[in-house]
């Protein structure tokens, strides 16, 4: 008897953790990075991720869809870092007109680890989608773990192919990237 009420309680607490981690990954913990569902993670033959993310900038909302299907795992460490809010306050602070521009703080020591290479061999990142403008990205090999960077293209830009793994697409807010990619820095 004492071991069925021991089996019983060990499953009521492994549903409590399952129930409480999915509803973590998509509760809402900030203004700053806003997920939306797209309504695919309620079909539970597709990925259980958000198709989109909101970044909220100084200047506008951007909204991008996030490639789910061709990059989940990076698309996954991506919304983890939304939630525990590692984009509150980063700044776009490589800007650089008709080109790309960047965010990323690698002076917070710890923020991210080398996720988009953990786990993978190196050739299996070599599928990652092309850069046509208004793509957003982060880098291949970060070599030094400090933070996480990201990119927002603003023109195509072949030569990042090889350089930066592509995960989502600007789909609102083009008009958001264009103006800040003139500033010199702009706080999300």
């Amino acid at each position: 008897m004492s071991s069925l009420i021991v089996v019983l309680t060990l499953f009521f607490l492994y549903a409590t953790y399952r129930h409480w981690s999915q509803r973590s990954r998509f509760q809402i913990e900030n203004k700053q990075s806003v997920l939306e569902g797209d309504n695919s993670f309620m079909d539970p033959k597709k990925s259980d991720l958000p198709g989109y993310a909101i970044l909220e900038t100084a200047k506008g909302s951007i909204t991008v869809e996030l490639f789910k299907d061709s990059s989940p795992e990076v698309v996954d460490q991506f919304l983890d870092l939304c939630q525990r809010g590692h984009f509150d306050g980063m700044l776009f602070r490589h800007v650089i007109k008709h080109y790309v521009i960047q965010a990323g703080d690698s002076d917070k020591l710890g923020a991210a680890e080398d996720w988009t290479l953990k786990g993978k061999h190196y050739s299996q990142l070599d599928t990652s989608l092309k850069h046509e403008a208004f793509m957003l990205g982060t880098s291949k090999a970060k070599h030094d773990k400090r933070g996480f960077e990201l990119f927002i293209t603003t023109a195509p830009i072949p030569d990042l192919n090889e350089k930066l793994i592509v995960f989502g697409k600007v789909v609102k807010g083009e008009d958001v990237v264009q103006v800040t990619s003139k500033l010199q820095f702009l706080s999300m």
